[in-house]
């Protein structure tokens, strides 16, 4: 077995310093380690897609990161791996354990992704290799996906059989929320703005310094209409992973990062907002584009119409949150969050329906991903 100092000693040769991911009990002595470290930044995820979304952010940022997750959480990974990973070229470590392992004795909910895991990362183009349980090896492999995901920039797994990590305990602070966030009502009742004029007050109102992270849909495609800019990172799939990325960035950025979300997407992954909340980006603005529909789909009804999207963020964590439905409210709620700290939550409400001409990014998602990594480096 191999004891997690080396482990980390080892990954952080190569620049791996955040981590992130759901446990797993074959994990326990590696996250463990990494929670105890004072070098390196670990972020406990909700979900094992929202942790893939974090590390891709925290690569726009500049960082090398390592997701550590079950098996039987590669599922909730795909999607965002083959939409958001592939298409931008984003790499990443993916520490994956192997529950169900055919040649162990494991629980029965195991047993197909342990004999299908290899095939399945196969299958959408991730190179993948078993954890060693010696040093020697490990150091061989590292220097080898190293390599690798320098050439292809593209995630790399790791598959973690039991006991490959000598025993960890650990020693972790809990976080306690000091004030409870305030909720700013800023609603008149009247019609609603549609989403190309909320946006265009956003573009209005975007510094130099600003990063904006535009949710899937119809959403990047009118801001890109609007006026295309080394600001923008257009998230084309992966949805639901808007505010992880947000996070990821924020957290290892400097530069005031805006998320622009929709109502559907952040349903899909609404235990973002607590990873939010308790990390505390202060950093962030998280804007809610609410229209109740998925809009680029047709405009099925979403199942926002019973959701306080503004109670939930301030019961997350968030410092405050704006709830408003016409241009005035959001123009007072925009201008007041880039003067002050976040994570602020603006849920503004729209109608459904987009422009009539309405362009695509043209720029290949690769390049998105790098023009933006090199605005933030900026």
């Amino acid at each position: 077995m191999i004891n997690t100092n080396f482990l980390l000693k080892e990954l952080n040769k190569y620049g791996y310093n955040f981590f992130t991911g759901v446990p797993c009990s074959h994990l326990t002595s590696v996250i463990n380690g990494v929670i105890n470290s004072k070098k390196i930044r670990y972020i406990g995820a909700t979900s094992e897609g929202e942790s893939v979304g974090i590390a891709s952010g925290a690569w726009l940022a500049g960082k090398k990161s390592v997701v550590m997750i079950q098996n039987s959480g590669l599922g909730n990974t795909i999607n965002p791996l083959t939409s958001l990973n592939y298409p931008f070229k984003i790499p990443l470590l993916l520490i994956a354990t192997w529950r169900g392992d055919p040649e162990i004795k494991d629980e029965p909910q195991h047993k197909l992704i342990g004999e299908k895991i290899r095939k399945i990362l196969n299958t959408i183009k991730i190179k993948n290799d078993i954890f060693p349980k010696d040093e020697k090896n490990l150091k061989k492999i590292l220097k080898k996906l190293n390599q690798t995901i320098n050439r292809d920039s593209l995630p790399y797994c790791l598959i973690m059989k039991k006991d490959s990590i000598k025993q960890e305990t650990l020693n972790q602070k809990k976080f306690l929320l000091k004030k409870r966030g305030k909720k700013i009502i800023l609603k008149k009742n009247k019609s609603y703005p549609s989403r190309y004029e909320i946006l265009k007050i956003i573009v209005k109102n975007l510094r130099k310094d600003f990063g904006v992270i535009a949710t899937t849909g119809k959403t990047g495609r009118e801001l890109f209409t609007i006026n295309d800019n080394e600001q923008f990172f257009y998230q084309v799939g992966s949805m639901g992973c808007a505010s992880a990325i947000g996070l990821g960035i924020a957290l290892n950025n400097k530069k005031k990062i805006i998320v622009i979300d929709g109502d559907g997407a952040m349903l899909m992954k609404m235990g973002n907002l607590t990873t939010i909340g308790n990390n505390q980006p202060n950093n962030l603005i998280h804007i809610l584009l609410d229209n109740n529909v998925h809009d680029s789909t047709g405009q099925q009804l979403t199942n926002a119409s019973t959701v306080d999207f503004g109670s939930v963020a301030i019961s997350c964590g968030y410092k405050i949150a704006y709830c408003v439905d016409d241009i005035n409210g959001f123009n007072r709620s925009i201008n007041e969050s880039v003067k002050k700290k976040g994570p602020i939550f603006i849920d503004v409400k729209i109608n459904p329906g987009s422009i009539k001409k309405l362009g695509r990014p043209t720029i290949e998602p690769n390049n998105v991903a790098r023009r933006f990594q090199n605005f933030l480096k900026s």
